[in-house]
């Protein structure tokens, strides 16, 4: 399949028409989240966003390698200037647990809710923990290369040394000079050439259990290095695209960049990609903001917020009817505008089974495809693709009462369109359909019960008899009590 396909580089701060290093094979690598709590609304927004380009990429029949690493060390409580306990370590502290406890606590919800909104799982997920001799043999190579030194057990990245020959904040537009003014005094100052420089490896203090041994100290890597060390390790020295959210920016993918330069001495990532914040009365939502909502507590409603419960289609949807470069406010009215929007997407599909083809069409289904791949094309724009695909709803609706025709074979081409752009592309599922099926599966077990408990009080109980085996025989049991058949459960499998 031809690609068309443009993505906004942030590093060039322009669209580009996507050409993979080395068609047809793609490496994609995602900053994953650091599993010290449940996943919030913000989690899910970088997990779809770059679900999407997954799809779409393996659509285009890519071979596509998409790691999506997890972060279980290393990630301190101010992540810009490197200082304070470790997020996962205070965690362990509160919660009286091992650090590798909470660790799998939260990758398990995690996972648990990728599942609820129906991303595809990557294809390597590795964790920082399982890398700690990549992350050494790296910052070696730093040091030799001149970027990195060793201060009291603690390794540092010189960042002066490094923009004598190279850029700092080519990625977020930070200017060292500005850096350098705004800087405070900091945690570990005297071990520093510069107070901005950033930890490769950290010594242990006595009371941190997280600690590795080292050629400087036990200690434990920085928070930058490992997806350093883990990218080169899984896609190569260079690779197509990284992504993550808009506030990892800076510091992270900057000193990422500056990171992989001063080891390779050329840059790694050719399309760097970042999905914009959700927000919550225009404040970015987050966990150390204490602002957040987490994806459990959106799918049951437990949230003071939120005046109801917002099934995980409603949050798909929610996140894909707006850009990704775009901010996303949250509301329950536009919670509750996304749910209407997903119900009428669905009906509108539910209804083409209605659809009876004539011998003439008026649709154009060949310029409807093409209005719908222009639109992801586009830098994945979703929002457009959604207004193709209502304006389908549209037709449909027309050609059910009347207005508008569609012949058998413009009929299965929409079909197919539809599955391809709304099941298998944006990743949405029909929640309706089991819904339906359990409530209509209620409805008639009552009437079966009901008619078991009139053949008893008949005493026809060779017919009560044979509706307890039949129904057993396909795996339900009845439940009696003393008042009579009162509940039914399907039979394990």
């Amino acid at each position: 399949m031809q690609n068309n396909l443009f993505i906004y580089n942030t590093l060039s701060k322009k669209k580009e028409q996507f050409k993979p290093l080395h068609p047809p094979f793609v490496g994609i690598y995602v900053c994953g989240p650091t599993v010290y709590s449940h996943a919030h609304l913000g989690h899910a927004r970088p997990a779809i966003t770059f679900d999407l380009l997954f799809r779409y990429l393996t659509h285009l029949e890519y071979r596509v390698r998409y790691v999506r690493n997890i972060t279980d060390v290393g990630h301190l409580e101010n992540e810009t200037l490197g200082e304070g306990e470790d997020r996962i370590e205070k965690k362990a502290r509160q919660e009286h647990l091992e650090p590798m406890e909470v660790v799998q606590k939260y990758v398990n919800t995690y996972h648990r809710n990728m599942d609820q909104l129906n991303t595809l799982s990557p294809s390597i997920e590795p964790r920082a923990t399982g890398h700690i001799i990549e992350q050494i043999e790296l910052i070696k190579i730093l040091i030799k290369n001149g970027y990195g030194y060793e201060s009291n057990g603690s390794v540092y990245f010189d960042i002066l040394k490094y923009n004598e020959k190279y850029k700092y904040g080519k990625l977020s537009g930070r200017v060292l000079e500005d850096l350098i003014s705004n800087t405070r005094d900091t945690e570990g100052k005297d071990e520093k050439r510069n107070p901005f420089d950033f930890a490769l490896w950290k010594k242990a203090s006595p009371e941190h259990a997280m600690r590795w041994p080292s050629p400087w100290s036990d200690g434990f890597p920085g928070w930058h290095l490992e997806c350093s060390a883990m990218s080169i390790k899984y896609l190569g020295e260079v690779f197509d695209i990284h992504g993550g959210g808009m506030d990892l920016q800076f510091p992270h993918h900057e000193c990422e960049i500056a990171q992989s330069t001063a080891a390779l001495g050329k840059e790694s990532v050719r399309y760097w990609m970042h999905n914009n914040m959700i927000t919550i009365n225009g404040q970015k939502m987050a966990r150390s903001l204490g602002n957040f909502i987490t994806l459990d507590q959106l799918f049951t409603g437990n949230h003071p917020v939120l005046e109801q419960a917002y099934s995980p289609m409603t949050i798909r949807f929610f996140i894909l009817q707006a850009h990704y470069r775009s901010t996303v406010d949250f509301s329950n009215e536009a919670l509750q505008a996304a749910e209407k929007g997903f119900l009428k997407l669905m009906k509108g599909i539910e209804s083409l089974k209605k659809i009876k083809p004539s011998d003439q069409s008026t649709f154009d289904i060949k310029g409807f495809r093409e209005k719908c791949y222009a639109a992801l094309d586009d830098d994945l724009n979703s929002p457009v693709l959604l207004s193709h695909l209502f304006d389908g709803v549209r037709f449909i609706n027309s050609v059910l009462d009347g207005s508008e025709k569609i012949d058998a074979s413009g009929l299965d081409a929409l079909k197919d369109l539809f599955n391809t752009f709304v099941f298998d592309l944006l990743g949405l599922k029909d929640e309706t359909t089991g819904a339906a099926d359990d409530k209509l599966m209620d409805e008639l077990m009552k009437i079966i019960i009901d008619l078991r408990q009139e053949a008893k009080n008949l005493k026809q109980f060779e017919v009560s008899d044979k509706i307890r085996k039949e129904l057993n025989n396909i795996g339900i049991t009845l439940k009696d009590t003393k008042d009579g058949v009162s509940d039914w459960e399907k039979n394990p499998l």
